[in-house]
């Protein structure tokens, strides 16, 4: 009796244990060929077709930009980043592939509005350099001309410092960074000044007559015929 009992038991439990599993299979198996199909069908409404949208249609293509209006559209982000030469500008259109006739529109029309202005940039940036890192006039002629400042304006913005001034700023940098060399051989002394000096664009003669002056003033014996 309990072989029977237990037995019958253990199959009716079985069978519908497996017809409730594989009724459940089903559902789901026919929910996600459903819900596919809703995403396949979704997807060609959106694309208008297997092979993309129709021609002719508001999907297929734009109208090209306007050279002036991507022209301007870079000068502004370029000029929002801080101030830049018109030869600057120049080059980021023409990396751009911006035709030249329509560069020229918008530089032109941008320098008449004053957003371009060479002048000002040369003279903004040798006070900035001059004062902020002790660069000497041919290091900041060098600085202007690698960003397309012609000759002239060049040369009237370097002459905003004038011989005193460099000679003032060199002795202040040979200063700052006396107390380093102290200890070393005098020699040893005067080539590492003068090289932080010539790296900032300072003459030979400039450089090595102002590290002999602070070095005479720490009481440093200089040989006369160096260097």
């Amino acid at each position: 009796m309990f072989s029977d009992g237990s037995g019958g038991y253990g199959s009716r439990e079985g069978d519908e244990g497996s017809e409730g599993e594989g009724s459940r299979e089903r559902r789901r198996s026919g929910g996600r060929r459903g819900g596919g199909g809703a995403r396949r069908g979704s997807s060609r409404r959106r694309s208008g077709g297997p092979d993309g949208p129709d021609e002719g249609s508001g999907g297929a293509s734009g109208p090209p930009a306007n050279p002036e209006s991507v022209a301007r559209a870079i000068c502004l982000r370029l000029l929002t980043m801080g101030p830049k030469t018109r030869a600057q500008l120049a080059e980021a259109l023409r990396k751009r592939e911006v035709p030249d006739e329509a560069a020229d529109a918008v530089l032109d029309r941008f320098t008449e509005l004053g957003l371009i202005n060479d002048e000002a940039f040369a003279e903004a940036w040798v006070d900035s350099r001059h004062h902020g890192r002790g660069l000497a006039r041919r290091a900041l002629a060098a600085e202007l001309r690698h960003r397309g400042v012609d000759s002239d304006t060049v040369n009237e913005a370097v002459e905003r410092v004038d011989s005193d001034q460099e000679a003032d700023t060199a002795r202040r940098l040979v200063e700052r960074k006396l107390a380093s060399t102290r200890g070393l051989d005098a020699q040893v002394r005067t080539r590492r000044l003068a090289g932080m000096l010539a790296r900032k664009g300072y003459g030979a003669g400039l450089a090595y007559r102002v590290v002999r002056e602070a070095l005479e003033n720490e009481g440093v014996e200089i040989e006369d015929d160096f260097p």
